[in-house]
């Protein structure tokens, strides 16, 4: 989807007449397009401590949340290209909104200069306490046979967390009754009480409700199992080919951004992310750092592309 390579990058930069030299020199402000909370804030604020000690000025997180992500990207889409307003981009907001809203306020492909990725969270399918599932055959044993019966929510129609419940249907031919809330955090309050029975959610935002026995873990969409939950098997090991997704996150600038600027803040992000205090940190929050360029990051985008719109289609998920 995106059509900046390194030589049209490297042209935008020459015209902006935005060089690295100097940069920063003040503040820069790494917009969020969340709520404060959550796994994505974590992740961001990690990654905002760190790249102000790097570059030598303040990175503060500036929190825009609202309409699924899209009213922080559209502020930076909007912001001047000069490398001090970034945008915390995700999976969310920069690959399946795109698929799901005619309205969107930005154009993912033509509003922003990916700069790099920095890091993925596993997602995982986390019941209450008190559903009588144990375990992930038991779950499915009973969904087959209660197709509805068992509510999922969601931090909203085609949020991430819905959408990986949708591909975890369509992989294992359950049928759960989808339940769409105004945030996850209000999906994870009503899974705490019971209310609902199944979230699909990063690890992250779960881990502390998962030491205190008031959720339980029966399986993680990746490839292997992760260090921070080593007892939990992946979907392919429990027979669901297929429905592995982990969520990213990277860092992005307003279209136009110098080429200069823009491998100025990639050196500063692979730095960070190589860097064993950095990977501890995210190791223990459960996530992992997964650095990768701007071409690297336009691939993962039109990879993932490709795959959620089929999933919109054979969900059948009506746009908005």
């Amino acid at each position: 989807m995106f059509k900046f390579t390194t030589v049209l990058v490297a042209a935008l930069g020459f015209c902006s007449g935005v060089s690295a030299q100097g940069y920063p020199d003040k503040p820069v402000d790494l917009v969020v397009p969340f709520a404060p909370g959550g796994t994505v804030n974590l992740t961001a604020r990690l990654l905002a401590t760190r790249m102000s000690q790097v570059l030598g000025q303040p990175v503060i997180v500036d929190n825009k949340p609202g309409a699924g992500g899209a009213i922080g990207a559209a502020f930076v889409a909007r912001a001047r290209a000069d490398g001090y307003t970034l945008l915390y981009a995700t999976m969310g907001n920069q690959v399946i909104a795109p698929l799901l809203s005619r309205n969107l306020p930005f154009s993912p492909s033509k509003d922003f200069a990916p700069i790099a990725l920095f890091a993925t969270v596993p997602n995982v399918l986390a019941v209450s306490a008190n559903t009588p599932a144990k375990n992930m055959a038991e779950l499915l044993q009973y969904a087959k046979a209660n197709p509805g019966k068992l509510n999922m929510g969601s931090a909203g129609q085609g949020s991430v967390n819905h959408m990986i419940g949708e591909l975890f249907m369509l992989r294992s031919g359950v049928k759960f009754t989808h339940v769409p809330y105004k945030g996850a955090g209000p999906a994870t309050s009503d899974l705490l009480s019971g209310q609902i029975q199944i979230l699909f959610a990063n690890l992250p935002a779960l881990q502390p409700f998962v030491k205190s026995g008031r959720v339980r873990l029966l399986g993680v969409a990746s490839k292997q199992r992760n260090a921070a939950i080593p007892d939990v098997p992946t979907f392919g090991e429990l027979g669901i080919k297929d429905a592995e997704t982990e969520s990213w996150s990277a860092l992005m600038a307003p279209a136009g951004t110098s080429a200069q600027v823009i491998k100025k803040l990639q050196d500063t992000v692979r730095s960070i992310t190589i860097d064993p205090a950095m990977v501890r940190q995210l190791t223990a929050q459960g996530a992992q750092p997964f650095y990768g360029t701007g071409s690297e990051m336009d691939k993962l985008i039109a990879d993932d592309s490709k795959r959620w719109s089929e999933v919109i289609r054979q969900a059948n998920i009506q746009l908005e």
